[in-house]
């Protein structure tokens, strides 16, 4: 894709999003049940859409969440429900429309005190705090209102089980039935209570998800040696949930840490466009990070979480880093300054580098590969078979220190404050960390592509099989290894991943665009993954033929 001209520069005014219009067409128009594309329907990452294209509207979140509530019920889950929000404009109005469901169903709803907006990996520790010791009755859930990064005309939905972490298939498939029973009968049997009297009921309680946040912070991170080093850092919340995490992190501990960028305004207009022109909060994406890497010079370390705060975007003076470098350096720290972790290793998603093949080699610690999507890591974070999860779009989490699981969910703050611990002990940036890697195991070159691809080639891709492939060499060397199942888990891919010695790519469809999402990684040099490229494209055109 070429780089479009407004890449790296803030919008122009009629690239803003219309908030009025958008409010409008999410309150007053309706999704038609008999177009799929106007269905409910769960992504990775949960429900997303827009209003304005009849896919996120008031309709659809009275549907998904008594879809939820329905959920609630077959499952005997009774306790409470913790509900988050970021910052999207679609948000606000989609908090509103769940609340006045969840009220009218009984369910008893935790939400921010004062209305603050709240992260996702908040979400997710607030769960497991409530549920740790429990059993049975009285466990606690959760639902996100968020799209994560993506542009502001956008609206998500997502739900997290008592495990904390993201819905796996089972469940998601379930709820999005479930709703569009719901939305092809009109709503009748929603369930709904007014919002000024859902605010006003006695199911609704105020719960303090920054503070418990913050101050369980030293069971994970070591906050005293952030602190003690007196590094410069710097973080720019985009616009998003995570500001009023920040600002409590640095009064609660000390750091000297600059927010800088306090503004939360639902066009974004103060987020610089990305790679394709438009706006999109993607904290690991160098033209959506310019302001802040324009910044680089000014401090020792900086770091970004997207809006609902899952991601993180990692600068050091030398740069954004990219995420699987970062990942790799973070693993390769984790194990060695942890010495209460259980026997557990590293885990990651089939299209993460493979440099952490390499540190798990090192350090002598299994790696767990599974499918794209950060469900996969949800039981081995809990059982300790994995103290390490992430996934190459810059999301992860880990373990406390006493072994102990933090978030099932991915936890942007969390990954930014790992990187002011590894800087304040370590004597060196995360970025110096990764050479370090380099100089032991090579420096590899990745990179994604995206393959324009139909509907019935992404539905041939989804269910390909290894002896559907023909491709026998891979950037001049022999094809070691075809995957159509994750190694880690035995699940299926959704695609295929094909691996040689010194290389592999892997391939998925895109489960909201029209494309197939193509991911390259060579062990030697640029023109080896333009190798590779050109065999993966190759095999991808094939396919369509």
């Amino acid at each position: 894709m070429a780089v479009h001209p407004k890449a790296g520069l803030l919008p122009d005014f009629d690239q803003l999003v219309r908030v009025p219009e958008l409010m409008r067409a999410y309150y007053t128009e309706f999704p038609d049940p008999s177009v799929p594309e106007e269905r409910v329907s769960f992504g990775t990452s949960g429900h997303r859409g827009s209003s304005l294209l009849h896919t996120f509207n008031e309709e659809h979140i009275y549907a998904v969440t008594q879809a939820v509530c329905d959920y609630r019920a077959v499952k005997g889950i009774d306790g409470p429900l913790f509900l988050g929000v970021d910052t999207h404009a679609l948000s606000a109005a989609a908090f509103g429309s769940a609340l006045e469901v969840l009220t009218a169903n009984g369910v008893q709803v935790y939400i921010a005190k004062d209305d603050a907006y709240t992260a996702t990996p908040v979400v997710s520790h607030a769960i497991l705090s409530w549920n740790a010791g429990r059993v049975g009755s009285g466990l606690a859930d959760g639902i996100i209102i968020t799209p994560s990064h993506n542009p502001p005309a956008d609206g998500g939905f997502k739900y997290n089980p008592p495990h904390g972490g993201p819905a796996d298939t089972d469940v998601t498939s379930w709820i999005a039935a479930r709703a569009n029973e719901h939305l092809s009968t009109g709503n009748r049997d929603v369930q709904i209570m007014h919002l000024r009297a859902a605010r006003k009921s006695s199911f609704v309680t105020e719960y303090d998800f920054t503070a418990r946040y913050v101050e369980d912070l030293p069971k994970v991170i070591d906050m005293e040696a952030i602190a003690a080093s007196g590094i410069r850092l710097a973080v720019d919340p985009l616009g998003g949930a995570s500001l009023p995490l920040w600002e409590a992190i640095a009064d609660r501990y000390g750091l000297n840490l600059t927010i800088v960028n306090r503004e939360v305004d639902p066009t974004f207009r103060f987020v610089t466009c990305d790679k394709d022109g438009k706006i999109r909060m993607d904290c690991s994406s160098p033209y959506a990070m310019n302001r802040l890497l324009d910044l680089r010079d000014s401090y020792d370390l900086s770091f970004a979480c997207d809006p609902d705060a899952d991601r993180h975007g990692i600068v050091t003076p030398r740069g954004l880093m990219n995420p699987n470098h970062y990942l790799s350096a973070a693993a390769s720290y984790l194990f060695r300054s942890r010495d209460r972790w259980p026997g557990g290793g590293i885990g990651k998603t089939l299209v993460t580098s493979g440099m952490l093949d390499h540190v798990a080699v090192e350090l002598h610690k299994p790696l767990v590969e599974v499918p794209v999507g950060f469900k996969w890591f949800v039981p081995y974070l809990q059982s300790g078979r994995c103290c390490f999860g992430c996934e190459e779009s810059a999301g992860a989490s880990f373990l406390c220190f006493d072994g102990t699981p933090w978030s099932t969910d991915k936890d942007g703050p969390l990954l930014c404050l790992l990187a002011a611990e590894m800087t304040a002990r370590e004597q060196a940036d995360p970025s110096q960390q990764y050479e370090r890697l380099t100089e032991r195991f090579g420096a590899p070159v990745y990179q994604r592509l995206d393959a324009p691809a139909d509907a019935e080639t992404r539905r041939r891709l989804t269910s390909i099989q290894p002896g559907d492939v023909d491709i026998r060499t891979l950037g001049g060397e022999p094809v070691t290894e075809i995957l159509t199942h994750a190694p880690g888990n035995g699940a299926p891919i959704g695609g295929l991943k094909v691996c040689a010695e010194s290389g592999w790519f892997a391939a998925r469809p895109s489960g909201t665009e029209a494309i197939c999402k193509v991911y390259t990684e060579s062990f030697r040099d640029e023109e080896h993954l333009k190798s590779i490229q050109n065999d993966a494209l190759a095999f991808m055109s094939r396919l369509l033929a």
